[in-house]
């Protein structure tokens, strides 16, 4: 693949009347890299494979999903072509989301192949931990580092209550057949709902702490028109961790894993840490490295807006030449805004989409 004319590509026919604020010439750019106006170096990409799902978690999707006919998904070798290309702009960590990414058939095809590349520094994955049980050691026989895993709750029904469809052993005997296959980097994600599951979080990190992994709690984002009030639920991450300290001495942490959580960990216990992930309250988008691609190649440089730049008319225009598709993502870089502001959008979300279409 050619690096050396990133910038004198002439824009592909796919791109024609996008106008970015900042054009490939005048991007602050070294070839290899990717830079947007602020100055923030990309280097993270998540990729959905799917926006398909076996649970229907209220926060997340409508319990009557309408999803994609096949042919408006990216094929899995269109995946790994825009994640070749990302790499060969000097992106180094790739996670896979959905949906449920391990319902996509042929997903771990994929997972060996992205592996596969020099460039890639950490393959990570996100799941809900349905399919664990039937992947782990296949998981990690194809090079995944580490895996975020969704968990809520550790109560039965409750779990009902959230997926509406899921079965709460199912995700804990994948937990326990992930540890057993050495998978030795898993974290829980718990997104934190006032009136559901707050009475849970110790529970969830002493079950964190036993098995010995981490796990990070995460404020609920505005995406998507859902069935009860946001204002209601919203649950900070500076009143979770006042709660948390009533059972464990947190101490802060300064260590990242690339990602925008804050670490705190209890004197004396090395293998698990506690995260929050503050998109209200330690809004961190000043330190934002990451960019997101759908299932169907549509390319948001931010979560929290709706700019969004389509890659699939690139892919299929130009099949046997990524140079199109490299110019498309640097051209990406001049939508990528500064921030966004979630606090407007307590009641009424400016991005419609659902986390699922976008990527978990």
């Amino acid at each position: 693949m050619r690096n050396e004319s990133l910038h004198q590509e002439s824009v592909p026919a796919a791109l024609e009347g996008f106008r970015p604020t900042t054009t490939p010439e005048t991007s602050p750019h070294a070839d290899g890299t990717l830079v947007d106006k602020y100055g923030r170096h990309i280097t993270y990409l998540r990729l959905s494979i799917t926006d398909r799902c076996d649970f229907r978690c209220f926060y997340c999707m409508a319990e009557d999903m309408t999803f994609l006919p096949r042919d408006q998904v990216l094929s899995l070798e269109e995946c790994l072509r825009i994640v070749r290309a990302f790499v060969e702009l000097g992106v180094y960590k790739v996670r896979i989301t959905g949906g449920e990414p391990l319902v996509r058939r042929d997903a771990l095809w994929l997972l060996r192949e992205i592996g596969r590349l020099s460039g890639v520094r950490e393959l990570v994955l996100t799941t809900n931990g349905s399919q664990l049980e039937h992947f782990a050691e296949a998981l990690q026989e194809a090079g995944v580092k580490r895996i975020n895993i969704s968990l809520d709750t550790l109560r039965p029904e409750r779990f009902r209550e959230i997926t509406r469809v899921g079965e709460l052993d199912k995700v804990l005997r994948g937990i326990d057949r992930a540890l057993a296959a050495g998978l030795a980097g898993l974290k829980l994600n718990t997104v934190m709902m006032r009136g559901v599951n707050d009475d849970e979080f110790a529970d969830l990190v002493q079950y964190a702490f036993d098995k010995g992994i981490d796990i990070s709690f995460i404020e609920e984002m505005p995406l998507g028109a859902v069935d009860h009030s946001r204002a209601t639920t919203f649950f900070g991450s500076d009143e979770a961790l006042t709660l948390l300290r009533r059972r464990y001495d947190l101490v802060a942490s300064g260590e990242t894993t690339g990602g925008p959580a804050r670490y705190w960990r209890v004197p004396g216990n090395t293998r698990s840490k506690v995260g929050f992930i503050s998109p209200y309250t330690h809004n961190f988008c000043d330190s934002c490295n990451r960019v997101r691609v759908t299932c169907k190649g549509e390319l948001f440089p931010c979560l929290g807006q709706n700019d969004v730049l389509p890659l699939m008319p690139v892919l299929r225009q130009h099949p046997d030449d990524d140079a199109p598709l490299r110019q498309a993502i640097v051209a990406s870089m001049g939508i990528k805004p500064k921030g966004h502001d979630f606090n407007e959008q307590m009641e009424r979300p400016k991005v419609v989409r659902f986390m699922s279409m976008t990527g978990g």
